[in-house]
C-alpha cells in the first residue's frame, strides 16, 4: 500500500550503479593482470635478446617462442574481454582480426609444450645425440612447423567464412565469438576434431616423455630429475589449457546450477582458462633455472630501480 514508482527508480538506480562497479572491478582486474604478465614476460624476452647463450640453446628459444605465444593470446584475449563488456557486440571483420591471433596462440601452446617435453627427454635419456638432434636451426623448423599446424586448423574456417557468408554478415554486429563467427556445422566439428587430435597427441607425448625420463632419474642424476619435474609442469599448464577447450560446456553448466551468477562464472573461467596458465611459463624457466634467473633479475631489478 505504501509502495511508491519512486522507491522502484531508485532500487534500479542502485543496482545498476552496483553493476556497473562491478563490471569496472572486473575490467580493472583483468587489464593490471594482464598488464603485469606481459611486463614479466616481456622482460623475459629482452634478456634473451640480450645474450647469446639463449639464443644459441634450443630450450630457451621453444621457452620464449612460448612466452612470445602468451603475450599475444593474452593481450587479444584481453582485448576481446574489455570489448563484450564495454561494445558487447562488434563488427564481424574486427572480431576476425581480433580472434584469429587468439585461436593461433591458443594451439601453439599445447604443441609447444609437446616439443619442450621432447627436448627434455633427448637432453636427458640420450644426451650423447642431444647436439646432433637438436640444433638451432632445427629448432626454429619446429616452431614453422607448430605455426603450420595451427595454421592448417584455422584456415579452413576462414575459407568456409567466406564462401558462405553474405557479405552483409561481415559488415553486421556480433558478440565476437569463434563460435558466432565460425558458425558452420562443418567448422564447429572440425574444430573438436583437431582440438581432440592435437590433445591426445600432446598427451601421449608427456606420457611417454616423462616415464622415460622417471627410469633415468632412479639413479640419483640431479638433471634427470629437474627434468621430469619440468614435464610434471608441462602437464599441470597443459590441464589448464585443455580448460579452454571445455570452457563453454562447463559454463553452462555452472550457469544452470547457478543462474544467478552467472557473471561471475564467466570472470573465474575467464582467468583460469587464459590468464592462469600464462602465469604458470615464467615459473618453469624464469624462475626454476639458476642461469636465466640471474639475468631475468638483473634486467627486472634495473627497470625498477629505474
Amino acid at each position: 500500500m505504501n509502495f511508491t514508482p519512486g522507491d522502484s527508480n531508485v532500487t534500479v538506480a542502485v543496482n545498476y550503479r552496483d553493476a556497473f562497479v562491478l563490471a569496472v572491478g572486473k575490467n580493472v582486474t583483468i587489464i593490471v593482470l594482464g598488464i603485469t604478465i606481459n611486463y614479466i614476460n616481456g622482460t623475459m624476452v629482452h634478456t634473451f635478446n640480450k645474450h647469446h647463450i639463449f639464443k644459441a640453446n634450443p630450450r630457451f628459444i621453444l621457452f620464449i617462442h612460448l612466452v612470445f605465444s602468451d603475450m599475444i593470446q593474452l593481450t587479444t584475449s584481453i582485448s576481446l574481454f574489455v570489448f563484450t563488456y564495454t561494445l558487447h557486440t562488434i563488427y564481424v571483420s574486427l572480431c576476425c582480426l581480433l580472434i584469429l591471433p587468439a585461436i593461433f596462440t591458443t594451439q601453439n601452446t599445447p604443441l609447444n609444450l609437446a616439443f619442450m617435453a621432447a627436448e627434455c627427454y633427448i637432453a636427458v635419456c640420450i644426451p650423447l645425440r642431444y647436439n646432433y638432434i637438436c640444433t638451432v636451426k632445427r629448432t626454429y623448423i619446429v616452431i614453422g612447423m607448430i605455426w603450420t599446424l595451427s595454421s592448417l586448423s584455422v584456415l579452413p574456417d576462414v575459407i568456409i567464412l567466406l564462401a558462405t557468408e553474405p557479405l552483409e554478415f561481415m559488415n553486421s554486429r556480433v558478440f565476437c565469438s569463434r563460435d558466432t563467427v565460425f558458425r558452420s556445422t562443418y567448422s564447429v566439428k572440425k574444430r573438436d576434431a583437431s582440438h581432440i587430435l592435437f590433445l591426445v597427441g600432446v598427451w601421449l607425448t608427456l606420457f611417454y616423455t616423462y616415464f622415460r625420463i622417471l627410469f633415468v632419474a632412479k639413479a640419483a642424476d640431479a638433471n634427470a630429475k629437474k627434468a621430469r619435474n619440468t614435464i610434471l609442469l608441462h602437464g599441470f599448464q597443459l590441464l589448464l589449457c585443455m580448460i579452454t577447450y571445455v570452457r563453454l560446456m562447463l559454463i553452462q553448466e555452472l550457469s544452470f546450477a547457478f543462474p544467478g551468477s552467472i557473471a561471475s562464472i564467466n570472470f573465474v573461467a575467464f582467468i583460469v582458462s587464459q590468464i592462469l596458465p600464462r602465469f604458470i611459463s615464467p615459473i618453469i624457466y624464469g624462475l626454476r633455472d639458476k642461469t636465466f634467473r640471474k639475468y631475468f633479475k638483473r634486467y627486472l631489478c634495473a627497470v625498477n630501480i629505474h
